[in-house]
């Protein structure tokens, strides 16, 4: 799905110290704030013994678990330096049978009219009747994809949907589900409510604290590119491969990238020969964005639909960001805009990652997600 945000925020200058791993040396930033250079993911000793399944969902195997291995095999994304570095929201809901059955309609429409949809999809979801979700604007022009994801009351079945909206208080719930129905959390948590891929829409979000914390993340995150500059599409590579489904149906039309390898579903990450060191990373969050994409990696779910690199996130997340560094997420200058696109830069196409060899195999560069404890 296209995907398309008509303000940006301001840029603020501070910048915190990084408190993350294992550190070895340290340089000034721009602003004179001593901050360290080098660091390395936790160990085995410090990751957790099990987690929430809500934070942390789908087994240890799962694409958005597995690390990258040894053996991947790295070919160059080349991908350039985008306008903005932007945030796609996602929307997270834990539903209890205690609130009113509403039932759930295709999107009217991808841009303004989503709540005119008239054509069920078949489910209803226990929706607590405040719980609004905007339509698209036309002035300013915002179309999010707001990718949305359900728990359901019995504690495991995602339902994901794609684009959401609730206009009303105790109206019924708009968005396209996707094809697959409910999915297990603690199952592999491939498919979900990215419609240009097929691709979950819960599974790699970045969730909220993650960029703020301490603690490293430790999951592959997801990432939305141009199709008309970057991601590809012909009768022999119809603009999707493993673990995406599908690519936008107008993908004939949308896609006019060169690589062949770089379509939907494609695994991004940095390989072992480009350090932090390399790269003189300026802010906190984009050294955990470099360990991140470094040990794990990044998948294309969707079209950005214009110039901007979109990374996937929980509502929230941008507020958050804000009010713990001091600047914004979304942004197209200062700091943090400049690390985001030097990582985007460093991006390569793991080519060899396969059902049967997720991440390129070999030897995790991380430890494998402890059980789920609940």
């Amino acid at each position: 799905m296209r995907l398309h945000i008509s303000q940006l925020a301001s840029v603020a200058s501070a910048i915190l110290i990084l408190a993350l791993g294992n550190c070895h040396s340290a340089s000034s930033d721009s602003s004179g704030t001593k901050t360290q250079n080098t660091y390395t993911i936790a160990q085995a000793n410090t990751t957790p013994s099990t987690r929430d399944k809500w934070l942390w969902p789908f087994a240890s195997t799962s694409i958005w678990n597995m690390p990258i291995g040894s053996k991947a095999v790295y070919t160059p994304a080349n991908i350039k330096k985008a306008t903005y570095a932007l945030a796609d929201l996602e929307l997270f809901y834990r539903l209890k049978d205690s609130d009113p059955r509403r039932p759930v309609y295709g999107a009217g429409s991808f841009g303004p009219g989503r709540c005119t949809g008239t054509f069920s999809v078949n489910i209803s979801l226990p929706i607590p009747n405040n719980l609004i979700v905007p339509d698209a604007t036309s002035v300013p022009y915002y179309t999010p994809n707001n990718a949305s994801a359900f728990l359901m009351p019995d504690g495991r079945t995602i339902e994901q949907f794609e684009p959401l909206a609730r206009c009303t208080a105790g109206g019924p719930v708009y968005g396209w589900r996707n094809p697959w129905g409910g999915v297990d959390i603690y199952g592999d948590g491939i498919p979900g409510g990215h419609l240009g891929s097929g691709l979950s829409s819960i599974g790699g979000s970045i969730r909220r604290g993650e960029l703020t914390g301490d603690k490293p993340i430790r999951h592959a995150l997801k990432v939305d590119l141009w199709g008309e500059k970057y991601l590809y599409y012909s009768s022999a590579v119809p603009g999707y491969r493993w673990p995406a489904s599908v690519a936008d149906k107008n993908a004939p039309n949308q896609y006019h990238g060169k690589n062949p390898k770089l379509v939907q579903g494609a695994l991004l990450a940095i390989p072992p020969s480009i350090t932090l060191r390399s790269l003189n990373l300026q802010t906190r969050a984009g050294r955990k964005l470099f360990l991140a994409l470094k040990n794990y990696g990044a998948y294309v779910v969707d079209d950005s639909g214009w110039d901007a690199h979109y990374l996937c996130v929980e509502k929230g997340v941008p507020e958050e960001f804000r009010a713990t560094y001091g600047y914004d997420f979304e942004t197209a200058s200062g700091s943090f805009y400049e690390d985001v696109m030097k990582l985007y830069q460093a991006l390569h196409i793991v080519d060899n990652n396969r059902p049967n060899n997720v991440g390129g195999g070999g030897t995790p560069r991380a430890p494998l997600a402890p059980p789920i404890g609940n």
